[in-house]
């Protein structure tokens, strides 16, 4: 049997801690979602001035960022590229550029989705999140 790692509370608030200074930084109203390698939602904060719904896209496209393994755009990528068979594609809603899968020795340990600004600033905010605990 194998063992794998797995996101603790306190890696949740380290990343959520850093994410967040990324938007403060930048002044960006943003949701930011954490969720499991399952894309079970763990961490769910919407920043003063976030708009409603991207408290539901972050954690869409979280999801979809750890069940595919890979980082959100790449199926916004595949869509954009004329691939529409895609949008049927099964529990996947977040299909937009903003997640960023959590990745440790291969193995995905969750995503963290980021929606209120533009998409590759949403990443921006997800990457600087992951990079404070290392990965």
């Amino acid at each position: 049997m194998q063992n794998k790692p797995y996101l603790e509370l306190a890696d949740l608030k380290l990343i959520a801690a850093a994410a967040e200074a990324e938007a403060l930084k930048n002044k960006w109203a943003v949701s930011i979602a954490i969720v499991d390698d399952g894309g079970r939602l763990l961490w769910l904060q919407r920043l003063d001035g976030a708009a409603p719904i991207s408290a539901d896209i972050a954690p869409a496209k979280a999801r979809t960022a750890a069940l595919g393994r890979r980082e959100s755009r790449i199926y916004e990528e595949i869509i954009n590229g004329g691939r529409m068979s895609f949008l049927s594609a099964p529990t996947i809603e977040g299909m937009l550029e903003g997640a960023v899968p959590v990745m440790k020795d291969g193995q995905c340990l969750g995503a963290v989705g980021v929606s209120g600004v533009k998409s590759s600033e949403d990443a921006q905010i997800a990457r600087a999140g992951i990079a404070a605990i290392g990965l």
